[in-house]
């Protein structure tokens, strides 16, 4: 029996990762070199009509101290058109806008593209009347991280 469930965990671990990213967190697996998916994610971003307000390298970071860290880098990105009826809604949506997406190259040599649930901020914030509004950020963010990960793009 013990065997039995050490197989299902093992199991479940290699077929579904994404669970395990943290509360959220949405995870998509890139066909691309971490640099190559963040540019791909830059254009994306610009060819949709939104704003790159920044490009953290946070691997960069970490050796002007001195310190290694795999390939990790958030693209902060937003449209008012998208953000604004959010912060109507709630305010306070504003500390988790403009959005962010994250690449990264995990333990095993993975690169992924991640970016928070917009439907985390319903229930963070108490946001009532904007399911619309989520639901428009949510299709956005899915379908930037799937053509930024994905070849035909």
């Amino acid at each position: 029996m013990r065997r039995i469930l050490v197989s299902m965990l093992l199991l479940a671990l290699f077929l579904v990762p994404e669970a395990f990213a943290g509360k959220g967190l949405v995870s998509v697996k890139s066909s691309y070199g971490a640099k190559e998916t963040a540019d791909r994610v830059e254009r994306l971003v610009k060819e949709r009509g939104m704003t790159l307000f920044n490009r953290i390298d946070h691997a960069k970071g970490a050796r002007t101290v001195g310190m290694d860290l795999r390939p990790t880098e958030v693209l902060i990105f937003g449209n008012p058109k998208g953000g604004t009826p959010l912060m109507k809604c709630a305010q306070t949506a504003g500390i988790d806008l403009p959005l962010k997406m994250l690449v990264w190259e995990d333990e095993a040599g993975t690169v992924r593209v991640g970016y928070t649930d917009p439907e985390e901020m319903k229930d963070r914030y108490g946001i009532k009347g904007c399911d619309k509004v989520l639901q428009k950020m949510k299709g956005a963010l899915k379908k930037l991280a799937s053509d930024a990960s994905r070849p035909g793009s």
